[in-house]
């Protein structure tokens, strides 16, 4: 058997795939205090279901995959590890300047941003390599012997090295590791040439302090999994979701934590692609995966993983940038515990506030007082108050349409269901602006890709989503409920190695490029080797780092060939260069020389067959075939009930209606049909001119 799971804000997700492929996807609230007793809570979910002891369903499991929001949380909440800095002498200020940049270049009154380590605990060491790696000046011990002092006195927990130019020359960096291992044990040391080589100062440095910061915190949560789930009775093999959309062993990210800090949204991404070209054969695709608390959207075009190379955790130039490309997400604070409230002019608002788990929405019953998504669309009577989550929560009607009059309808002189309609409008429009700018604001019309919608909220309102962008289609995956976990089931072992190695195309340096891409071989071919018998397949691609001579910016571009022998091989990287800067920027200089100031390798190896199989718990326990809900079209009206599972590939429901699973509520608005796809998928087709 194998288990995904993926620890959301609100709930804990669980899809389990049994020796025969055969899917089953669970859910319980997420427990913030200790996450990983949500982890185990959702097992035991699985196993009553199963109808075994936990212990014996876990003793079956063969792979363990986790995306976590752990590493993020640390990082937003001021909770990681006292972490030092030890930089260049002359140099103490990298993490302070940044790269420049203002996301509102007039407005002063912003304040400026602090750097992720305090100045006061940034320490400058004598020493100075040159850009060619020849050492000007020589490290002085003495001094760094110093400074581990005062960082013992500091009860630093956690030290990142950055000196000038060790991507060239590590020599001191390595040096000072080895002091800081033999005079300051257990303490957790980043060196940037190996978290990240890359030439860009500032983003390697931040690198490495992020990197520094979560190991304390990480080493201890992934040892702590490990030896739970082993406690539980799970014999096989850990992994953890990265930013890159791939899994890692847990003792590899421990090491390298900061690959952890996108973990779970990164999935999504993945899962819709598959969906998207399974059961609407489109390459161009919006993923929504709304959850609890976000609202996370991606774009798939012509079948590409959508990639930022500038990954900010917050906001650009006022947070932090992780220095990694990553998958790329964008998250709103929208999702079903989002708050509604009328503020002093008798606006409506809804989110960025969430209710989280603890205390959850109104209708939970657990202490919560002002609405949230989730009480309108039940006051709606999109969801069944007995047949939530398959029973295992009884929601509170009353109280919701309480909360929702109090605060929302009396305010702005609406009846209950216009205000409940108003908030899922007011949500709705949120989500299409965050759509708006992964698509129109990059020149792309949403009307020409398909939505994917996943998350358990997702249902509520996806339809009005599609409809506004001008989407024809909008896919429902069976596992959408628990899209990113249900990613994590087709994902594949990854990493990647880089190295900085610099050369031009108008006067190539074979013996440079060669050498760089036989060290890249061999560091792919050494992870490769230690992938295990789960490996099916494998592939490792090549890319360079490259510019126009005088850019300030670089971009990446897919090596045409590794064998790079001759005049004609540097002929085809320099017109890939060409036609991907054509691509990104719509212009080219093609008779100008490329430089090539890097080097990477990707490994992605196949650890299953790339396929989701077909959900087996999906039966809705409702008995009823018609309840009463609210649309503006027809007012409060019976509408057709239908379950996912016994719906047909024949059948098309037209909207009004609901469709039920235990998991999640699609709601087939009026001037919408839907049916099944062989995946079990429900598509929906948007009729009428809104499409």
């Amino acid at each position: 058997m194998r288990f995904a799971t993926d620890t959301g804000g609100t709930f804990t997700d669980l899809v389990v795939e049994d020796d025969d492929g055969n899917v089953r996807m669970f859910k319980s609230s997420t427990t913030p205090d200790d996450p990983i007793r949500g982890v185990l809570d959702v097992l035991q979910v699985a196993a009553d279901d199963y109808g075994i002891d936990r212990g014996e369903m876990l003793s079956r499991g063969e792979l363990f995959i986790h995306g976590t929001t752990r590493a993020i949380n640390a990082i937003v909440t001021g909770t990681a590890a006292k972490t030092a800095l030890l930089t260049t002498w002359g140099n103490p200020e990298v993490l302070v300047l940044r790269e420049g940049g203002r996301i509102e270049p007039f407005n002063f009154t912003v304040p400026y941003p602090k750097p992720y380590v305090p100045r006061a605990l940034t320490f400058e060491v004598p020493e100075r390599v040159l850009f060619d790696g020849t050492v000007d000046q020589k490290l002085g011990e003495e001094a760094v012997m110093e400074i581990i002092g005062s960082l013992r006195a500091e009860g630093v927990e956690a030290v990142a090295v950055s000196l000038l130019w060790s991507v060239i020359n590590p020599e001191h960096e390595q040096r000072i590791g080895a002091l800081l291992a033999e005079h300051l044990p257990g303490v957790p040391v980043t060196l940037s040439h190996e978290v990240n080589p890359i030439l860009r100062e500032y983003r390697r440095t931040s690198a490495a302090a992020i990197d520094a910061s979560l190991k304390p915190l990480m080493t201890t949560y992934m040892q702590t999994l490990e030896a739970r789930l082993r406690e539980a009775g799970f014999p096989g093999r850990v992994l953890v979701l990265t930013s890159q959309g791939g899994v890692l062993d847990a003792a590899d990210v421990a090491r390298q934590p900061i690959h952890s800090i996108n973990s779970g949204p990164s999935m999504a991404p993945v899962a819709g692609r598959y969906f998207a070209q399974n059961d609407a054969g489109s390459v161009d695709a919006i993923i929504a995966d709304t959850g609890g608390t976000t609202y996370d959207v991606s774009l798939i075009r012509d079948g590409s993983i959508p990639w930022a190379k500038d990954t900010w955790i917050g906001q650009p130039f006022r947070g932090h940038m992780t220095g990694f490309p990553s998958i790329d997400v964008k998250s709103v604070g929208a999702g079903g515990g989002s708050i509604a409230a009328v503020d002093d002019l008798g606006l409506l608002s809804v989110g960025p506030r969430s209710a989280g788990s603890v205390p959850g929405p109104v209708c939970y019953g657990n202490g919560g007082f002002e609405p949230t998504v989730t009480d309108a669309a039940l006051v709606l009577g999109y969801l069944d108050p007995t047949n939530f989550l398959g029973g295992a929560i009884t929601l509170d009607l009353e109280a919701s349409r309480k909360a929702i009059e109090m605060r929302i309808a009396q305010p702005l002189g609406l009846s209950v269901h216009e205000a409940a309609a108003a908030i899922l409008d007011v949500v709705t429009e949120n989500m299409v602006q965050a759509i708006d700018d992964i698509t129109v604001a990059q020149g792309f019309d949403p009307a020409k890709a398909v939505l994917v919608g996943g998350g358990g909220a997702a249902g509520f309102n996806s339809v009005l989503i599609a409809r506004r962008l001008g989407c024809r289609q909008l896919i429902m995956p069976q596992v959408g409920a628990a899209l990113s976990a249900g990613g994590g089931m087709i994902s594949e072992l990854t990493n990647n190695f880089s190295t900085v190695a610099a050369t031009r195309t108008d006067r190539f340096d074979f013996d440079v490029a060669r050498n760089a891409l036989a060290e890249l071989r061999r560091r792919a071919e050494a992870f490769l080797s230690e992938a295990g018998d789960q490996a099916l397949d494998s592939k490792i691609t090549f890319s360079f780092t490259g510019r126009y001579p005088s850019q300030v910016w670089d971009i990446d571009v897919p090596l045409p060939s590794e064998a790079i022998t001759g005049a004609a091989d540097v002929a085809a990287i320099e017109q890939a260069f060409h036609d991907t800067h054509e691509t990104l920027f719509a212009v080219a200089d093609n008779g100008s020389p490329v430089e090539i100031v890097g080097w990477r390798a990707d490994v992605a190896i196949s650890i299953r067959s790339g396929e989701i199989g077909q959900m087996q718990n999906i039966d809705s326990a409702g008995q009823a075939d018609k309840r009463a809900c609210y649309f503006r079209e027809t007012g409060l009206a019976d509408v057709r009930l239908v379950s996912f599972s016994d719906m047909g590939e024949a059948d098309r429901i037209a909207g009004p209606a609901i469709v039920e699973s235990p998991f999640t509520t699609v709601v087939v608005f009026p001037g919408s049909e839907a049916r099944k796809a062989a995946s079990g998928s429900v598509v929906i087709e948007i009729l009428g001119e809104d499409a």
